[in-house]
């Protein structure tokens, strides 16, 4: 018949537990700081969103505001303004967008105010359709920041929003 021996745990065997869990603690005291160190900046952070209050805003007004670093036009249209984006032919469009694609709320437009030809930031309540306006190459934007006329390629950029009550909406 065959016995069954038990091994009882040396000194040794508790040595190294021992320091293996002493390496182990070792090298997560190491590796958190250099982990943590590649999370973002607290200014960077605070740069990722941003509230506006748009109870101030009357009917046919733009606000701008500053989310990471870039303007944002905010545009508190009125119904004829709603009507006029909303009727536009898409095929006269050069980049085709339907107006409700570009807002969440029909009298709420936000877009980013860079000019998508170079860069620049148009002029609001300006141009031949009453949008915005580049001066700098001619390029020429409606009320729902679609591209009419001019150089620049494509209607200005509809940043990530949402509504956090009926008066105030969060960017980013």
């Amino acid at each position: 018949m065959a016995e069954a021996t038990t091994v009882e745990p040396t000194r040794r065997d508790f040595l190294y537990i021992a320091t293996g869990a002493v390496a182990a603690v070792g090298v997560g005291s190491v590796a958190w700081p250099l982990i943590s160190q590649m999370n973002p900046d607290a200014s960077t952070l605070a740069l990722a969103s941003t509230e506006v209050d748009l109870a101030a805003l009357p009917a046919g007004g733009i606000m701008t505001v500053k989310w990471r670093g870039k303007p944002v036009f905010v545009r508190h249209r009125t119904a004829k303004e709603i009507q006029e984006a909303q009727a536009t032919p898409l095929a006269q469009l050069p980049d085709p967008q339907a107006d409700a694609e570009r807002v969440k709320k029909p009298e709420w437009l936000i877009v980013t105010g860079v000019c998508t030809h170079l860069g620049c930031v148009p002029l609001g309540h300006s141009g031949d359709y009453d949008g915005w306006f580049c001066p700098c190459h001619g390029s020429h934007y409606d009320t729902s920041g679609r591209i009419r006329k001019g150089p620049a390629p494509r209607n200005l950029d509809v940043p990530p929003y949402q509504f956090v009550t009926d008066t105030k909406v969060r960017i980013g």
